[in-house]
């Protein structure tokens, strides 16, 4: 069994943080984005050309069957499949969900986007509070200057706390580079 052991020097330890939920940016120095989206199997455009293959095939046999002598077959594949189309374009619209949160030296941006409404805030990180709204396991509250918004939809209730956490972590960094303490 070996073993390997890195020592890095003082400060580069403290400036390359581990982020479960965001990735660094090359928008500036101590930049991070925080991405959250709805886990989707399938994306609006494929279920589109799905849904058109099942109403070329479905069709084609309701058809077939018409010109056989069962006529009602036709209405009802017709009514089948606006009812399923109706589905899909209920889920299609909230397949895009997400939140974005882009922290920058001075400013913290958060989008969220749920259906056709997106909102939007940003915040001056040095004012920011983050909070559960109610609980541990409930949505994440980000505050401050008298706005606020939640987030943290996306992610499974028992990983809110840490991503609260890295949030909190990743805004003290932000605030501390800018305003260094004088030695």
């Amino acid at each position: 069994m070996s073993a390997l052991t890195v020592h890095a020097p003082r400060g580069l330890a403290a400036t390359t943080p581990r982020l479960r939920f965001g990735s660094a940016t090359g928008a500036g120095e101590g930049s991070v984005q925080w991405l959250l989206k709805r886990n989707c199997s399938i994306t609006p455009r494929h279920l589109l050309a799905f849904y058109a293959s099942l109403c070329g095939v479905s069709l084609t046999i309701a058809a077939l069957l018409w010109s056989r002598g069962a006529p009602f077959v036709l209405p009802f594949t017709g009514a089948e499949l606006l009812a399923v189309g109706f589905a899909f374009l209920l889920f299609a619209r909230h397949a895009t969900d997400r939140e974005s949160l882009l922290l920058q030296p001075g400013k913290l941006t958060v989008a969220c986007t749920i259906g056709r409404h997106t909102e939007h805030v940003d915040f001056a990180p040095a004012w920011v509070r983050v909070e559960p709204r109610t609980g541990d396991r409930s949505l994440i509250e980000l505050s401050g200057e008298g706005r606020r918004i939640a987030v943290g939809r996306f992610v499974r209730p028992e990983l809110r706390r840490d991503l609260a956490d890295e949030l909190r972590a990743a805004l003290r960094r932000c605030v501390a580079a800018r305003h260094p303490p004088d030695h």
